[in-house]
C-alpha cells in the first residue's frame, strides 16, 4: 500500500467536500437556466463535443485504474484516478459554459425552432423515450456521484484503504455509469444542435 499523502481530518474534509459538492450542484442547476448571448468566434457546441470526449477519457481510465488496483499497482491506480479527477473538473467547467452560451436543446426539435411539434415526435419515435430514460437516470446520479468521489480520493489519500475500498464499491460504477451516459447523451442529441 501507499504512503498517506494527506493528514486525516475528517470534520474538516466533510465540510469542504460538502460545501464544494453543494457549490457545484447550485451552480449548475442555476446557471443551467441562464443563457448568455454573445459571439465566442467558435460553434458554442465545441464545448458539448470536448464534454463527451472527456467522458470518454475518464470512462476508460475508470477500466485502466480497476485493472491497476487489481493488479496491485497502487501508485498507477492513484494516478489514473487523479487523472480521471482532473479531467472531470475540465468537464465541469466545460459543461457549464456550454448551458451557459448554447442553452437549452430539445430532443427532435429537427427543424431548430426551440419547440418539438407533433410530427417532430412521431419522426424520432421510440428513440424519444429511449434518450429521456438515459437522461432521466444520468442527471440525478452525476448530480449525486461528486461527493461520493470526493470522499473516495479522501479515504485513498488519507491511507483509510478499507474505507476507500468499502466507498468505491458503490462510486466507481455510478461514476463510470455516468461518464458512459454521458457520451450516449451527447450522441443522441448533438444532432439538434442549432
Amino acid at each position: 500500500m501507499l504512503q498517506p499523502v494527506l493528514q486525516k481530518n475528517d470534520s474538516k474534509a466533510k465540510l469542504i467536500i460538502y460545501l464544494f459538492s453543494f457549490v457545484v450542484f447550485a451552480a449548475v442547476v442555476l446557471l443551467n437556466r441562464i443563457k448568455i448571448n454573445i459571439d465566442l468566434g467558435f460553434d458554442v457546441h465545441l464545448f458539448a463535443s470536448a464534454n463527451a470526449i472527456i467522458n470518454s477519457f475518464v470512462a476508460v481510465l475508470l477500466i485502466f485504474a480497476l485493472i491497476a488496483v487489481k493488479a496491485k499497482n497502487y501508485k498507477l491506480h492513484k494516478n489514473i484516478m487523479l487523472t480521471a479527477m482532473m479531467l472531470s473538473v475540465i468537464f465541469l467547467v466545460s459543461y457549464i459554459c456550454h448551458h451557459l452560451f448554447a442553452g437549452d436543446t430539445k430532443f427532435g426539435d429537427t427543424n431548430l425552432d426551440g419547440l418539438v411539434s407533433e410530427t417532430e415526435k412521431s419522426a424520432v419515435g421510440n428513440v424519444r423515450l429511449i434518450y429521456y430514460i438515459i437522461l432521466g437516470t444520468h442527471i440525478p446520479l452525476a448530480g449525486i456521484i461528486l461527493p461520493f468521489i470526493l470522499f473516495s480520493a479522501y479515504r485513498g489519500l488519507t491511507g483509510e484503504y478499507e474505507k476507500h475500498k468499502k466507498l468505491v464499491r458503490i462510486t466507481w460504477p455510478i461514476w463510470f455509469y455516468v461518464a458512459v451516459t454521458g457520451v450516449i447523451v451527447y450522441w443522441m442529441i448533438s444532432p439538434y444542435y442549432s
